[in-house]
């Protein structure tokens, strides 16, 4: 009739409803063609036209079923150096949001561990199971109900000293700013990478140090900036 090939297959079965529509969340497929002398498209039309809900997709959004759901809730937690916060502004707001920039969940956690003793003993990660994030007054409450799971953003070792931050903010409890993240035995460090090495969560250099020192007693000039060269290479010093 069509002169074409057309398989058709019969489905006996009501357990067959995933082979007929493919899958139970995607729905089934629909091709649109249009043969016109001239190019007229109109994607727009093309793509309306082209929304195909299956019938068990129909009867879920008719009924208000949710689409999709999330158990336990995740939070978000930001990581950033001092001032180093990600803000919105409208130009005629600028110098008054870069005066007073909104505070985050970083700065609310440490406003939070210097009022509430009890908060003194969780790591940054740890938060959102005993408190909640109020987006509208940008502070830390202390949940009623529920739980959530704490999600510091992912830092590459190449943004340096944010990274060295989210170390400490995942070993160190109840810090009060990040000048006490940066104090090892009552010293403040200059660096975040410092405060870790400090702390033994980094490797130091210490074995490579003496690796050239007892070389120094044996080899020649050439040897040693060989050795020193392969350590740089291929050993990763810290």
């Amino acid at each position: 009739m069509f002169e074409s090939h057309i398989n058709v297959e019969y489905c006996n079965s009501v357990t067959s409803i995933k082979y007929i529509c493919k899958d139970i969340n995607k729905g089934s497929d629909m091709a649109v063609i249009q043969r016109e002398s001239v190019n007229r498209n109109d994607e727009i039309t093309m793509y309306q036209f082209g929304r195909y809900l299956s019938t068990n997709e129909a009867f879920w959004r008719i009924f208000g079923f949710q689409v999709h759901g999330r158990n336990p809730a995740i939070q978000h937690l930001q990581v950033h150096l001092e001032n180093g916060q990600r803000v919105y502004f409208r130009p005629e707001r600028a110098h008054e949001v870069a005066q007073n920039p909104p505070a985050t969940t970083l700065t609310g956690f440490f406003n939070l561990c210097r009022d509430d003793p009890d908060a003194r003993g969780l790591l940054y990660q740890d938060v959102p199971r005993h408190y909640v994030w109020n987006k509208v007054r940008k502070v830390w409450t202390r949940r009623q109900r529920g739980t959530a799971i704490g999600r510091m953003y992912a830092v590459h070792p190449n943004n340096g000293e944010c990274f060295y931050l989210r170390i400490l903010l995942s070993k160190i409890r109840g810090p009060v700013s990040l000048q006490h993240l940066k104090t090892v035995g009552g010293t403040v460090c200059e660096t975040f990478r410092e405060a870790c090495l400090r702390r033994g969560y980094l490797d130091d250099d210490r074995q490579w140090q003496n690796a050239l020192e007892e070389a120094k007693e044996t080899r020649s000039s050439a040897a040693i900036r060989s050795l020193f060269a392969i350590i740089v290479c291929e050993c990763s010093p810290a």
